[in-house]
């Protein structure tokens, strides 16, 4: 199975993110990592590698949290949206929220490919590597 080339995870709690990297090791899920605690991190350093005209950098996938310090998840999602991208990045909120209102607040967000509840397991990343390569 081909691998996704750069997934990227942004989320403040350090044992989710060695999990889902663990994870993602042991299911040969992607071949390198971008890690970022919020998305004020995420957005100054993605903003310009997706401006940029060379997509070697991108990432192919964002897992994204919705709670996390000094820009949340809907916050990063606002900015993100404002990028004039050279590549198109599937997206997928990892939230342990079962709030309906996040799930409501999706669909304003087009980028967004589905909510998934944490934890997240290696069948779950299987299934991710499905959707995305083709």
């Amino acid at each position: 199975m081909k691998k996704i080339d750069i997934a990227c995870i942004i989320d403040d709690d350090p044992i989710f993110v060695y999990g889902v990297k663990k994870l993602m090791k042991f299911a040969n899920f992607c071949e390198s990592f971008m890690i970022f605690n919020n998305g004020e991190e995420a957005i100054n350093n993605l903003k310009p590698i997706l401006e940029s005209e060379s997509s070697k950098d991108m990432p192919d996938i964002i897992l994204l949290d919705l709670n996390m310090p000094i820009m949340d998840g809907w916050q990063f999602l606002d900015e993100f949206t404002k990028i004039d991208a050279h590549k198109q990045i599937t997206i997928y909120i990892v939230s342990s929220s079962i709030d309906p209102q996040d799930k409501n607040k999706l669909k304003n967000y087009e980028t967004v490919s589905k909510f998934i509840i944490k934890p997240i397991t290696v069948e779950l990343l299987e299934n991710i590597s499905k959707e995305i390569i083709t």
